[in-house]
C-alpha cells in the first residue's frame, strides 16, 4: 500500500502558507522502503481501496491527512473565498487558517517522547474549489435521534447561504434510503430559522437503507456536489463507502461527515453534540428518583440511561447529580449475588441511609441477563444488537431478593427516560457546539476536502479521516481518574476483581 504526502497532491495557491515550508523536514512514507506503514482495520472495509495520507516529520510528528478532490481530479480551478468580502468577517484579524496548521491528537506528551498523531486544522481557506453559484448541496440525517440535529441542519443551511452565498440546498428525507425512495425538502435560511428550538430532525431519519450504487446514482442525477451526512459510526461507515464510489466515478463531489451520537462513543473527538444536553436532561430523572426514594421507607430509585456500549451519560450524570449511590456501566462488570456483590451493597446502603438511587446504563449487565434469557442475537436495521431492558431486569432482581428477606420491605421505583432525553432540543452549550461543527464542515467542503468527518480534538476543530472515527468506539476507561472520581463520589465498590483491573489496564495499553 502506497502512502502519499499532501505536499505532492495539493496545489498551493499564491500567498498561502506552504505546507512544504511548515514541514520542511518531513518525509513521505511511500518513498521510504524501510518506513513502517500504518494500516487500519477499517481501510474501506474488506476491499482495501482506501490509502491513508500520512506525512511524517521530525520528533515523531505524524499527520493523518484527509482526501482532497485534487487527489483524483487534477488541475481543478480555484476561486477566491467569498469570506474575504463578507462584512461580518471584516473585524477578524486573520480570515484564513494557515495551510500547515495541524491539531495534535495527544495534548500531553513527554519532552523526550514523540510528538504523535496530528490532524488537519479545520477552518476557512483563502482559495476554494467551488464557485458558490454552482454549489448544489444535500443534507441527510441517519440513525437515532439526538439533541442538536436540527441545530446542525440550520447552521449548515445558514452558513452556506450567509458565508458562501450558496442557494441550492435540499434535505434528503428519512435517512439513506431517502436518496432513492423519498422526495427532497428545499432548505432555505427562512425555512430553518427556528428549527433549533425543536427536538428531532425536520428531514426525518431512519436506520439501514444503505444502497451505495443507488445513493451515488441519485447524487449524480441530481447534480449534487456537496453531501453532508449527519450520523453515528455506522452512518460514517456508510459515508466512507459513498465517498469511495464517488471517487471511483471521478465525480467532483465533496462528502463530509458530521459525527452524531448521544452516547458520546465516537472515537478521536472530544465529545459528540447532544451529549451535554443528554446529561442535563438525565438530571431530571435522577432528581425524580431521589425524591421518590427519599420520601419512602427503604426507598430505592432505579434510573436507566442511554449507553449501549459506553457509559458516559451515566457516569457524567452521576457525577453532576451527587445523589446517586451506585452507577453501573457496560465497561465495568458487576455481579449480583454473594459477598461484595451488588445486592449486598444495596442492603448495606439502605441500612445506612434509609434510601438509595441506582443509575444503570442500558448496555450494562447484558451478559448476566443473557445467562437466563438467551436472546441477545436480535439486531435492528443498522446491525446493532437489540439489548434487553437491564432496568426492568435489575428492578425485578432487587425486588425478588428483598421479598425473600421478610425483615426488610422496600419501595422501588423504576424510571426510564431514554427517549425523552434524546428527543429534546439541544441546550445552549450544544447549540454553540453544533454551530462550530456545521461551519467547520462547510469550510472543509468548500476548500475541496472530502472523505472526512469534523470534530474538536483537544479543543480545536479538525478534519479527521473517516476510518479513524469508525475503527473503534470511545469507551469509559475504568482505570482512569474520572471513573475513580465517580467511585469516590458514590462510595460504591468497583465490583472488579484484581484480574479485571489488570485486564483493563492491558487493553488500554494496547489501544
Amino acid at each position: 500500500m502506497e502512502f502519499v504526502s499532501n505536499t505532492s497532491v495539493f496545489p498551493t495557491p499564491i500567498n498561502l502558507f506552504d505546507l512544504r515550508s511548515s514541514l520542511s523536514s518531513t518525509k513521505d512514507t511511500s518513498s521510504s522502503t524501510g518506513g513502517s506503514r500504518r494500516r487500519s482495520g477499517k481501510e474501506m472495509e474488506a476491499n482495501g481501496k482506501y490509502q491513508p495520507k500520512i506525512v511524517t516529520g521530525e520528533s515523531g510528528y505524524v499527520l493523518e491527512d484527509v482526501p482532497h478532490l485534487t487527489d483524483y481530479i487534477p488541475d481543478l480551478p480555484t476561486y477566491s473565498n467569498p469570506l474575504q468580502d463578507n462584512p461580518a468577517y471584516s473585524v477578524v484579524r486573520q480570515y484564513f487558517v494557515n495551510m500547515g496548521d495541524t491539531v495534535a491528537q495527544k495534548i500531553v506528551v513527554h519532552k523526550s517522547g514523540p510528538r504523535g498523531t496530528h490532524f488537519r486544522r479545520a477552518g476557512p481557506r483563502q482559495r476554494v474549489y467551488f464557485n458558490s453559484d454552482d454549489v448544489n448541496v444535500c443534507i441527510v440525517t441517519c440513525g437515532g435521534l439526538c439533541p442538536g440535529l436540527n441545530t446542525v441542519i440550520r447552521e449548515l443551511v445558514c452558513g452556506l447561504s450567509h458565508m458562501y452565498g450558496v442557494s441550492k440546498i435540499v434535505g434528503i428525507e428519512d435517512g439513506y434510503r431517502g436518496f432513492y425512495a423519498r422526495n427532497t425538502i428545499p432548505l432555505t435560511p427562512k425555512s430553518v430559522n427556528d428549527i433549533h428550538k425543536r427536538g428531532g430532525t425536520i428531514i426525518g431519519t431512519s436506520r439501514g437503507g444503505h444502497d451505495t450504487s443507488k445513493i451515488v446514482d441519485s447524487i449524480q442525477d441530481r447534480g449534487i456536489n456537496q453531501v453532508y451526512i449527519i450520523g453515528g459510526d455506522g452512518t460514517q461507515k456508510g459515508a466512507t463507502v459513498i465517498f469511495e464510489e464517488i471517487k471511483r466515478r471521478g465525480l467532483k463531489v465533496a462528502v463530509v461527515g458530521i459525527p452524531k451520537t448521544v452516547d458520546n462513543d465516537i472515537a478521536v473527538i472530544d465529545k459528540s453534540f447532544g451529549f451535554d444536553t443528554a446529561v442535563e436532561e438525565a438530571q431530571r430523572a435522577i432528581n425524580a428518583a431521589h425524591v421518590e426514594a427519599h420520601s419512602a421507607e427503604n426507598g430505592i430509585g432505579v434510573v436507566k440511561l442511554m449507553g449501549r456500549y459506553s457509559g458516559f451519560i451515566a457516569m457524567y450524570a452521576t457525577l453532576a447529580s451527587r445523589d446517586v449511590d451506585c452507577c453501573l456501566i457496560p465497561e465495568s462488570p458487576f455481579y449480583l449475588e454473594g459477598k461484595g456483590g451488588l445486592l449486598e451493597f444495596i442492603e448495606k446502603r439502605i441500612k445506612e441511609n434509609g434510601h438509595m438511587v441506582i443509575v444503570v446504563a442500558e448496555g450494562a449487565g447484558q451478559e448476566l441477563i443473557a445467562e437466563s434469557m438467551r436472546s441477545m442475537e436480535h439486531e435492528d436495521a443498522s446491525g446493532n444488537k437489540l439489548l434487553l431492558d437491564v432496568g426492568l431486569w435489575l428492578s425485578q432482581k432487587i425486588k425478588n431478593h428483598f421479598s425473600s428477606n421478610k425483615k426488610m420491605a422496600i419501595n422501588l421505583k423504576y424510571i426510564d427516560p431514554t427517549y425523552m432525553i434524546r428527543a429534546v432540543p439541544s441546550n445552549a452549550s450544544d447549540n454553540v457546539y453544533c454551530t462550530l461543527l456545521a461551519h467547520s464542515a462547510i469550510h472543509g467542503a468548500m476548500a475541496g476536502y472530502t472523505g472526512f468527518t469534523v470534530g474538536p480534538v483537544n479543543g480545536r476543530h479538525a478534519y479527521i479521516p473517516f476510518y479513524r472515527v469508525t475503527e473503534k468506539q470511545n469507551k469509559v476507561v475504568i482505570t482512569d481518574r474520572m471513573w475513580a472520581r465517580l467511585l469516590s463520589s458514590t462510595n460504591q465498590p468497583s465490583f472488579l476483581s484484581h484480574n479485571d483491573v489488570e485486564e483493563s489496564k492491558e487493553q488500554e495499553t494496547l489501544t
